[in-house]
């Protein structure tokens, strides 16, 4: 059963508050509509495109990480728990993919895991001292991928992070990351 204009316009709404990365494809299936009626209601509802969305959200996430810049964190990070948990986001793109067959370059999945153990730890100075990772599902060009990290132990040296990626709920990536970490203590000495 469709819903009339207003109904479907405050529903759409709702979902967003919901979820802010629920894409317009998404909605359009939920609500039965096309993607230009989709794109209207939100126009109408002074609700940015995902796009914008999603870079206002990690804009505000990167003024409480210290370990590196917001330009240099491959993804976008839409939360972090600073020395506990963070997620990224990252859509594949052209330059991520091998052009024969549209598949995600691995490095991509990497880098997108690997920066984000570094913006999880609130430290000055993280380095990567090791990882083992496991890839267990292709990533196709414009499917967006989902990091999720935790970490699992920290000692006075290292924080062991475990981050595992999605495409949708479809788990993709695995890895468990050791990083290395100095105080400012260490820093200033």
């Amino acid at each position: 059963m469709k819903l009339k204009k207003q109904e479907r316009r405050n529903e759409i709404k709702k979902e967003i508050e919901k979820n802010p990365f629920i894409t317009d494809l998404d909605l359009s299936v939920l609500f039965s509509v096309s993607i230009q009626t989709i794109r209207l209601d939100r126009t109408h509802l002074n609700i940015p495109e995902l796009r914008t969305r999603i870079k206002t959200v990690a804009k505000k996430n990167y003024e409480s990480i210290r370990s590196i810049e917001g330009s240099e964190i491959i993804g976008d990070v839409i939360n972090v728990q600073p020395d506990e948990t963070a997620t990224s986001i990252i859509r594949i793109d052209e330059e991520s993919v091998f052009t024969r067959n549209n598949i995600a370059r691995g490095h991509v999945l990497f880098a997108q895991a690997n920066s984000l153990c570094v913006a999880l730890i609130h430290k000055p100075v993280v380095l990567t001292k090791d990882s083992n990772v496991t890839f267990i599902k292709t990533v196709k060009l414009n499917e967006t991928v989902r990091a999720d990290a935790q970490a699992i132990e920290i000692t006075d040296k290292f924080y062991t992070i475990k981050v595992q990626s999605y495409v949708k709920d479809t788990l993709v990536f695995k890895g468990t990351f050791k990083m290395y970490y100095t105080s400012e203590d260490e820093q200033n000495g």
